[in-house]
């Protein structure tokens, strides 16, 4: 059984991870984890947390014990290189290289333990919202009643009527109600200053 993990986009150059890696390619996960800790190279750091990912990976989706793990495959690849510029003397300008890495590590068994599949991921369900009710159960909706017995009165049909009256600007109502907003047909800022009420 095999676990894979990668680490894109490195900002170090291939060249100086590599040193790193070839240390630990071939070592148990938990013995290549001690050995980089003691490592004094700065591309220690990534390694270590990328080998951390796939004893994790290792661990929770296919149930693997971390003891018998071991680094079977280790790799860096190089990743896209930033150009840039840095100035020198009598005004010229010289390249800067600044490299990226990919790594891939892929862990193995010491001791198989026979193929297992990997977990997945238990999603429930939605859950299913009841059918709209019909108009004809007598059931409320948006606040009035839809079954009705029987027709509506007049009445009943002017009490309605009144219920929904129309709703009226405040502006217009004045003295007399026949207020208006002077400055109403004027834009920009004479319009914001002069718009006011006038009785």
């Amino acid at each position: 059984m095999e676990v894979k993990a990668t680490a894109k986009f490195i900002k170090m150059s291939p060249r100086k991870v590599r040193l790193v890696v070839d240390m630990i390619r071939g070592l148990g996960a938990v013995k290549a984890l001690d050995q980089l800790a003691f490592t004094n190279k700065r591309a220690s750091l990534p390694v270590a947390k990328l080998i951390k990912s796939a004893i994790a990976n290792a661990e929770n989706n296919l149930e693997l014990k971390r003891d018998n793990l071991y680094i079977k495959e280790a790799r860096v690849d190089d990743g896209p290189t930033l150009h840039r510029w840095m100035p020198r003397a009598r005004g010229r300008a010289t390249p800067i290289r600044k490299r990226t890495s990919h790594i891939r590590v892929v862990l193995g068994e010491i001791v198989d333990s026979g193929e297992r599949k990997a977990k997945k991921a238990k999603i429930e369900a939605p859950v299913k919202l009841d059918a709209r009710p019909k108009e004809d159960e007598g059931v409320k909706i948006g606040g009035a009643d839809k079954k009705k017995s029987a027709p509506a009165t007049k009445d009943e049909t002017e009490k309605e009527k009144e219920n929904t009256a129309k709703i009226v600007d405040p502006r217009s109502e004045g003295r007399g109600k026949h207020t208006r907003i002077e400055g109403g047909a004027r834009k920009g800022f004479a319009g914001k200053i002069f718009r006011r009420k006038s009785g």
